[in-house]
């Protein structure tokens, strides 16, 4: 790992990540600390760390995990988790915004509660823990901001709309967030998985559901098809595990990092391609799983 620039000699360079009790999160845990850093693994509720402390304990490296409580919805949460931080380290070297989860259905369908707590978690939250890292960052004058988004970031899917917003937005507040950061030695980074095979699919699935008699019921159930098939055959999400601890060695990284099957190909059909075009391509992928 090259040395990051300002880091006090001797002194392990310091993660937080969010949403660390499964997934992209608990994984991303494991790879940083297996890569030397001291690792702030948070979650919402510290009864679900089981998972996440058995792997590290056989992967020989609990010792740097530090597990900690941190709802990104609840300001003082926040506020408490990042005072805690630097209490005890000083420093924040590396945040990975990671918490989410995937709210479903058609729009008409899906009740404004639900459209609220998908952009509080996915977006707000994210801005939350965002801001409350970014004075340290600032002052250090060095530091790393990495965006877990989606290729739901980059194209709208139907059926999946509260989620595509959600990560909309945080393709914006990312875009304008690095510009404002790059002259502080603060890099902000995205990262757009496709499908992979983590929870928050099977959790968004199951809570997909159309009332008899809807409208859009035979169209719901084409893209709930759809998604299941691609969760059966979606690759191991280390890679995108992976793809953040290399992103961490690197001295200027991109903006963006599309990763997994086919979002490099949605990415270049959406930049090339007629929307007209790019809607018929993806009806036709739906139809295809009856």
């Amino acid at each position: 790992m090259e040395p990051i620039p300002n880091l006090p000699h001797g002194h392990d360079p310091i993660a937080l990540i969010t949403g660390t009790s499964s997934g992209f999160g608990l994984l991303t845990a494991l790879t940083l600390a297996r890569k030397g850093y001291k690792v702030i693994a948070t979650m919402r509720d510290l009864s679900r760390k089981d998972e996440l402390v058995q792997q590290a304990e056989q992967a020989g490296v609990l010792e740097r995990i530090h597990l900690m409580t941190l709802d990104v919805t609840d300001e003082s949460s926040v506020a408490s988790a990042i005072h805690a931080v630097t209490e005890l380290f000083g420093r924040m070297d590396v945040l990975v915004n990671n918490a989410g989860f995937a709210v479903g259905g058609y729009v008409e369908e899906v009740s404004m509660e639900a459209w609220r707590r998908q952009m509080e978690t996915n977006f707000f939250g994210l801005i939350a823990v965002t801001k409350a890292v970014l004075p340290i960052m600032r002052m250090q004058r060095t530091g790393l901001i990495i965006n877990v988004s989606s290729v739901s970031g980059l194209t709208g899917f139907p059926g999946y709309a509260p989620y595509a917003a959600s990560k909309f937005a945080v393709e914006g507040f990312s875009e304008s967030l690095r510009q404002e950061m790059l002259s502080f030695g603060v890099r902000v980074v995205l990262v757009e998985p496709g499908s992979f095979r983590t929870p928050i699919w099977g959790k968004g699935i199951a809570g997909i559901h159309s009332s008899e008699g809807s409208p859009y019921q035979a169209r719901l159930e084409e893209v709930l098809r759809y998604s299941r098939r691609t969760a059966e055959t979606a690759p191991d999400p280390q890679e995108v595990a992976e793809l953040i601890g290399r992103i961490t060695e690197k001295r200027a990284p991109k903006l963006r990092y599309p990763v997994g099957k086919g979002s490099r190909i949605l990415m270049l059909g959406k930049m090339l391609l007629p929307w007209k075009e790019l809607e018929g391509i993806i009806a036709r992928s739906l139809r295809a799983m009856k």
